[in-house]
């Protein structure tokens, strides 16, 4: 099937972390021109640029400035934005229950999940306004969907952008004319980074238990959804939907 993103440009934001890369390959694959944010992977940015002939750009999304910097940068060298999605995020390493989380790691990880996109989406659509077209996919999690015991922060940060962020911006968008927003929602994914720490097989259990296919998602599996769903030619009649990426999950155990 014929994506129509070949020429098109697309902005990946955390695009050299884990499922960052694999989207970032997939657009390329399709014939896309990739930019490739990021924040701290500079290296891994770079090596990513040069392997699917992208660009690499620098921004720090928490600030609404440098974001509004990133989309006049990438049009400014790449002829324009096509596609946005909205992947960048960060998950706090260490399981807490509320009450022992700080108010300092609380409001640091609603800026690095919530208000990351928040500031990308507003720069992308601000500039989607003056074309009348574009697509834009938010990258949430199931933890926003089904909770996440001791990750209650990223679980509000990511539930709000697939609820409350996810439909306004569908709203909005509708005077523009062919202009998309729709969310992903990946469940538990084999990045490199799990592999690496290794993985509890009675965490795993717990994992899968919910799930009609009982196993974990790749970065792939994510990436083609989000190709999917920014495709004009695919999905062109989509708009404001979540697509959830973790096997027939119905729930969490953990």
């Amino acid at each position: 099937m014929d994506t129509g993103l070949a020429g098109k440009v697309v902005l990946v934001t955390g695009g050299a972390g884990g499922i960052g890369r694999s989207i970032c390959r997939y657009f390329a694959d399709e014939g896309a021109n990739v930019a490739i944010h990021y924040h701290t992977s500079s290296e891994e940015a770079d090596l990513l640029a040069n392997e699917i002939g992208g660009l690499a750009f620098y921004a720090d999304l928490r600030t609404q400035n440098e974001a509004d910097c990133l989309i006049d940068d990438v049009v400014g060298k790449m002829g324009g934005l096509d596609v946005c999605v909205a992947n960048s995020g960060f998950y706090p390493p260490n399981p807490l229950p509320l009450w022992e989380i700080s108010e300092e790691r609380w409001s640091s990880t609603i800026i690095s999940n919530l208000g990351v996109t928040a500031n990308t989406a507003r720069s992308y659509l601000r500039y989607a306004a003056l074309t009348k077209s574009g697509s834009l996919v938010l990258v949430g999690s199931t933890a926003g969907i089904y909770g996440e015991s001791g990750h209650s922060d990223y679980a509000a940060a990511k539930g709000a952008i697939t609820s409350g962020l996810l439909l306004s911006l569908k709203n909005d968008v509708s005077v523009l004319g062919s202009v998309r927003v729709n969310a992903v929602a990946p469940g538990w994914t084999l990045t490199e980074n799990k592999l690496e720490m290794g993985l509890d097989e009675q965490v795993m259990k717990k994992a899968k238990a919910t799930m009609a296919l009982k196993k974990l998602a790749t970065p792939d599996d994510v990436a083609h959804a989000v190709v999917v769903l920014s495709s004009d030619n695919v999905s062109g009649h989509i708009t404001g939907q979540i697509v959830e990426v973790a096997g027939g999950m119905e729930g969490r155990l953990i």
